[in-house]
């Protein structure tokens, strides 16, 4: 088998661990995609289940700034959920134009399948890599986020 990162393109050479991070993620979103479509979900549907599964009755607001997805995405994705019956969406008490977001019980009973995906992801991700080597990655990624949202250019620019 090729080595991947020979096969890194000649214009990327200089950018070889931001390469990696696309490739990587490229392909991890593809497995993850593959397992939420099997649950009857779209990509980035957990992750506002999984928010909710945390505290449910938020507003969508709320939603938008926890998940970090764009406002037109979230909106899709929820009205595409409460289509599918796993949450409501209702005016909130204090203000009728914002929109409190509540899990129905379709909606619940999704949060141990979704555990379950996530465990399953991390098993296939991470079965050629030690303790050691798991900790270290993850505090790595960590730290490129970190410094993406430091130093990286501003959202929408």
């Amino acid at each position: 088998m090729t080595d991947p990162a020979s096969r890194t393109p000649g214009t990327a050479r200089d950018g070889r661990l931001s390469y990696a991070v696309f490739q990587l993620a490229r392909v991890h979103r593809g497995h993850a995609a593959a397992m939420l479509r099997d649950m009857n979900l779209h990509p980035g549907q957990e992750l506002l289940l999984m928010q909710l599964f945390d505290r449910d009755g938020q507003t969508q607001s709320e939603l938008l700034e926890t998940v970090g997805l764009d406002h037109s995405t979230v909106s899709k994705s929820l009205r595409r959920m409460q289509e599918a019956g796993l949450l409501t969406r209702e005016p909130a008490d204090h203000d009728r134009r914002v929109m409190v977001v509540h899990l129905t019980d379709k909606g619940r009973a999704l949060r141990e399948p979704i555990a379950q995906m996530w465990r399953n992801l991390e098993d296939i991700s991470v079965r050629d890599l030690t303790r050691e080597q798991i900790e270290a990655f993850t505090a790595t990624a960590y730290a490129v986020e970190r410094s993406l949202r430091k130093h990286g250019r501003a959202q929408g620019e």
